[in-house]
């Protein structure tokens, strides 16, 4: 009998979302900031997904736990080492590590299933793999992801504990023990300064000092000749002009010079006063000199014909503790072009690439000429640090065998392959920082970097990096992001990477348990992007890694993604994505471990098409998609990436950032079901699940994505289900019965609401906190078998000049009682919870405990009128009644301290 784990019936998910969510603020050391890729899932949420995958659920171990209570006892106790497990520590704390593990050997035995990605990308899950000592193997048809991967899981475990190399570490090889990575990491440290020792040798003269200060940044704005003939000049394009804007320092900005004699424009730095407006923006720009307007399409025919050019704005140099702003009035030398630029043409593809329209078409226009020898100076020094690292690695105790690391080599020639490797990383972390579409970051004084998104916009004003300073963009600092990465990976066992298409990948892993984030329709192109990053690890890595640097560029053709200018239509796009979407899952269904549930990451906003008349979105088109290809949903969950002390955002903007999705393959056996009876069999099965999901506080907002997993868990486990007409029902026609199902078992908790809360919720629904007709008031009260009166005097509204209004939260008394209150209202206490948590959760925690068992209808009714403030627009009310839920069980903690025997009479 196969054993429901964890994953497929409750998950503490706000701790998950809340660590998840903290980990866009862990910048050093995450493995986020090794190399860019695009839409990583959260290191946090990989480690829950997939050791929930693996760990028993109680329910399923009856012998062990044969009452519910004993389950939901032991459901806690799992919590708890999964809350630990996810805490960014936790990932290389071994005590929680190894808790962890032995409650996967306790479900697994000692033979460990093999964990696989067919769809690596940045290789979270397989990192989060090896964290939990699982044999985990990754693929991806991009080469760029491939190296990533391997880097983080791959490469580590072959030199795990060996000391650096470098001459300087073994100085002091007595003083330290190198653990995991820490000695390949102080290796990158060494040999990166190694290679920018040289480099300034090289080429330092074309980073000159200005009035003796080092310059961080040589600041430029892209020119067009104006369109008014009576000015024969290029004039600026400027977004803004604002160099700082910082609270408590005087603004930094740029003012044009016009000379109208020479018909010139100039630019001059200025500190303090009243900035001036840019000169472009999204309506297109202006000419300074005469204000005539300048076009969008002028600019693009300019581009085109190689006349856009540009100017010097300023100059940002490192001062005493501070950014120092200067006018620029030096001339960059003129600079022959290196050999060996690597340059392809950029994909034709303008809602991703935007440069081509402008005549930027190839990867190498995207460079200024100086930031093309700086490159190219870092990259031909590989060669160098390769013939350096074997020459002082023959002086330590590595072998001396010759095998190179793509041959599975652990001795000094393999070393010096591994070094150059995340050596070219920090490269093209340089490749991101030193192109000129990054631009100077007034708010924070900083450089941005290209990718700021999955797209490659126009930049009109940018700023060129210094390799040799010591502020932001600079050489060792990329080199710094890469080492603190390598220090912190787990090294732990070697794992295999390989460059496959998905349907190969899992051909190749004997009976794995699939965790996957596969491609999400048409939100990210790929291999397009991946291509500018690509270019340069070709070069640079041809000969340490010659078969993922094979091809000219990215594979495309057989890339899984609805790319309409590739594919020639939207149609064709979507026809390719789907059928390869199917193929990948019908394969999953073949080779899947059969104890294990898949589980599958997938972005909740998706592309809308028209089908018969109805939209009909790209998460729909997915959940379809797994259908037919013989999967089962066991569960849903989604996971936010974006969570503070209070949502600012409730609604189609705050949605979670993915969903989780547990599936199994369906039995060969499975029967065909009626529309009536998969409705009879939601309306068995939804009310338990939906509890289960409140007794875990699962925020409101969330509500309607979680119930999905039950609903579908009973859909997808018929062959098919059977309208009236004979057709078989389409996922979306599941899931708004399901949505309908779960309205109901929302209604039903409403009837179990005293009177006059019946009569509030009621109200509330039409007039909000506004005034209605008493008349009206009158007849609903009656309906409700209770009175105004009655309702005011139990201290839910007022009624004054003919209007009945419900009071609001901020004119509810301060120091109300439950115990005191002679007409007590579910109403009344969801209230006074909801303001005193704004002021503390100990406040509304002590409040809940003098309601004691009365509190949980305050819970019911909290989802209640979220759904009724979410689907009206009152935002403010929307996200109180969401936030008493999320803190709820941090509320039940409070409550359970201050609870007293006087308590007992609120009992329920």
């Amino acid at each position: 009998m196969v054993k429901r784990k964890l994953i497929e019936v409750a998950l503490p998910l706000e701790a998950i979302s809340r660590e998840s969510a903290r980990e866009k603020s862990i910048r050093h050391g995450h493995p986020s900031t090794l190399h860019l890729w695009w839409a990583r899932r959260p290191l946090a949420a990989a480690r829950a997904v997939l050791w929930s995958s693996l760990v028993d659920d109680p329910s399923s171990r009856p012998d062990e736990f044969p009452t519910e209570e004993e389950q939901k006892t032991e459901r806690k106790r799992l919590f708890d080492i999964l809350e630990r497990l996810v805490v960014w520590e936790g990932g290389n704390d071994p005590d929680v590590l190894a808790e962890a593990r032995a409650e996967i050997r306790a479900s697994c035995g000692d033979t460990l299933p093999n964990v696989l990605d067919p769809f690596a990308g940045g290789g979270v899950v397989p990192l989060a793999a090896q964290q939990l000592g699982l044999p985990a193997y990754g693929g991806d048809l991009n080469p760029v992801a491939v190296l990533i991967t391997k880097a983080m899981v791959e490469i580590p475990p072959r030199f795990a504990g060996l000391p650096p190399v470098n001459p300087r570490s073994r100085a002091e090889s007595g003083l330290k023990t190198w653990r995991g990575a820490q000695g390949l990491a102080e290796d990158i440290r060494y040999y990166g300064e190694w290679m920018r020792d040289r480099a300034w040798e090289r080429i330092g003269h074309l980073y000159p000092q200005v009035d003796e200060k080092t310059v961080i940044a040589w600041l430029w704005a892209r020119t067009v000749r104006s369109p008014d003939p009576s000015w024969q000049g290029h004039v600026p394009l400027l977004k803004s002009g604002i160099l700082r804007k910082r609270p408590g320092k005087p603004v930094v900005w740029v003012e044009p010079i016009v000379n109208r004699d020479a018909q010139t424009v100039a630019l001059a730095v200025r500190q303090g006063g009243t900035p001036g407006s840019g000169t472009i923006g999204r309506g297109g720009g202006v000419c300074v000199a005469t204000g005539a307007p300048i076009t969008f399409k002028y600019i693009r025919e300019q581009g085109k014909q190689g006349r856009i050019g540009v100017m010097p704005v300023g100059i940002v140099s490192e001062g005493e503790r501070k950014r120092l702003y200067n006018s620029s009035d030096i001339d960059v030398p003129r600079l022959d072009l290196p050999d060996r630029i690597p340059s392809v043409r950029l994909a034709n593809n303008p809602r991703n690439f935007q440069t081509p329209l402008y005549g930027m078409e190839t990867t190498k226009s995207l460079f200024t000429n100086r930031q093309l020898v700086a490159l190219t100076t870092f990259s031909d020094l590989l060669d160098s640090v390769r013939k350096q690292v074997i020459s002082d690695a023959r002086l330590v105790e590595l072998s001396d065998e010759g095998t190179r690391l793509r041959e599975g080599g652990s001795g000094f020639i393999a070393y010096a392959d591994a070094l150059a490797t995340y050596l070219s990383f920090a490269i093209d972390r340089c490749v991101d920082k030193w192109s000129a579409f990054v631009t100077w970051e007034g708010s924070t004084e900083k450089l941005s970097h290209t990718f700021s998104r999955q797209a490659l916009p126009m930049v009109w004003d940018f700023a060129e990096a210094n390799p040799f300073s010591s502020s932001t963009g600079n050489w060792l600092g990329q080199v710094d992001w890469v080492v603190k990465v390598v220090a912190r990976l787990p090294a732990s066992h070697a794992d295999q990477v390989l460059q496959r298409d998905a349907v190969t990948r899992l051909r190749e892993v004997d009976s794995p348990v699939i965790c996957t984030d596969p491609p999400y329709y048409d939100n990210i192109q790929y291999a397009d992007i991946s291509d500018f990053f690509y270019v340069w690890l070709r070069r640079n890595l041809s000969d340490v890694w010659p078969d993922e640097c094979a091809t000219l560029v990215t594979p495309k053709k057989d890339e899984l993604v609805a790319h309409q200018y590739r594919a020639g239509s939207k149609e064709a796009a979507q026809e390719h994505f789907e059928a390869g979407m199917v193929r990948v899952m019908e394969q999953m269904v073949r080779v899947h471990h059969p104890d294990f549930p898949a589980t599958i990451f997938y972005a909740f906003k998706q592309q809308e098409t028209k089908e018969e008349g109805v939209s009909s979105t790209g998460w729909e088109t997915f959940l379809q998609s797994l259908v037919d290809s013989g999967l089962q949903v066991t569960a849903t969950w989604p996971v936010r990436t974006e969570m503070g002390s209070r949502m600012v955002a409730i609604g189609s903007a705050a949605l979670a950032s993915s969903v989780v999705l547990a599936c199994r393959p369906r039995p060969d056996d499975a029967l065909l079901e009626t529309r009536g009876g998969f409705m009879e069999a939601l309306r068995g099965e939804l009310p338990g699940a939906v509890g289960l999901l409140q007794e875990q506080a699962i925020p409101p907002v969330d509500m309607a994505q979680s119930a999905i997993g039950p609903g579908m868990r009973v859909f997808s486990r018929y062959r098919r289900v059977v309208e009236a007409n004979g057709d078989t029902m389409r996922v979306r026609t599941a899931l708004a019965l399901i949505n309908e199902v779960l309205e109901e078992i929302l209604s039903e908790e409403e009837a179990e609401l005293d009177a006059d809360s019946r009569f509030a919720l009621t109200w509330y629904r039409q007039f909000g906190h506004e005034p209605g007709p008493f008349g009206d008031a009158e007849v609903l009260s009656k309906a409700m078998n209770t009175s105004v009166a009655g309702v005011v005097e139990a201290g839910v509204a007022e009624s004054q000049g003919g209007y009945v209004r419900l009071l609001t939260r901020e004119e509810l008394d301060p120091e109300w009682d439950p115990a005191e209150d002679r007409r007590l209202t579910v109403w009344e206490l969801t209230q006074h919870l909801a303001a005193r948590l704004d002021a503390s959760e100990a406040r509304a925690g002590e409040l809940l405990a003098r309601a004691g068992g009365f509190g949980d209808y305050a819970r019911h009714l909290a989802y209640l009128l979220y759904e009724v403030a979410n689907g009206a627009g009152r935002t403010e009310d929307a996200v109180a009644y969401n936030s008493l839920i999320v803190a709820w069980n941090s509320l039940l903690l409070v409550a359970a301290q201050a609870a007293g025997p006087s308590q007992q009479m609120f009992d329920a």
